[in-house]
């Protein structure tokens, strides 16, 4: 049973420069649920280029997992993660922002493309496969003609903040229902949590 816990990762840029941006919104759903199910970050083992925390969440065991690489080598990271951890990729979670999807929506998908996101575009290109599950968190699009890349590595606005905070709640949500039901329900309870 333990070599299929589910994986999770956070995708991010680290370090305090990046932190509460966009860009590290998955980071910050994977931060909550260690908050939740008393996960405390630790140093991958092997050279892994990760932080990684053992959990519970309800009966089901889980890795949390947050990479120290920058977001456009997260395959780097997750890559050797699920090597170590023997994760199957119908086990694998990635949750990261994104700028098609409007503004504090949440959505999970299944055996797509990177959709402009470089770190899942790396995480492909490390596995080789694109049928892994991912959570997305919308962050809205750039105004006016803002570079997207700049707009990723900003932090959000005053009145921003307050309704990203309940999506991450929502998302660390969705996040418990894949470990505990799997991808389709996590899906499921995405959708309805777009009211």
């Amino acid at each position: 049973m333990a070599a299929s816990r589910p994986l999770i990762v956070g995708l991010r840029n680290p370090g305090p420069k990046y932190e509460a941006t966009r860009h590290n919104l998955g980071a910050e759903v994977v931060s909550l649920l260690a908050d939740r199910h008393g996960g405390v970050f630790k140093k991958a083992r092997r050279f892994i280029r990760a932080q990684v925390a053992e959990v519970r969440i309800g009966d089901t065991p889980a890795v949390l997992a947050l990479p120290l690489t920058f977001m456009n080598e997260s395959g780097q990271a997750v890559a050797p993660l699920m090597r170590y951890f023997k994760t199957p990729r119908d086990a694998l979670l990635v949750i990261h922002d994104d700028i098609d999807l409007p503004f504090a929506k949440l959505r999970v998908s299944h055996d797509r493309g990177p959709g402009g996101n470089n770190g899942v575009k790396s995480i492909i290109r490390s596995l080789g496969a694109e049928d892994f599950w991912r959570l997305k968190v919308g962050v809205g699009r750039p105004p006016g003609r803002m570079d997207p890349a700049a707009f990723v590595l900003k932090r959000f606005g005053a009145k921003e903040r307050p309704e990203i905070d309940v999506s991450v709640q929502l998302a660390a949500d969705v996040v418990e229902t894949f470990v505990a039901a799997g991808g389709e329900d996590a899906r499921q309870h995405a959708g309805e949590s777009n009211v």
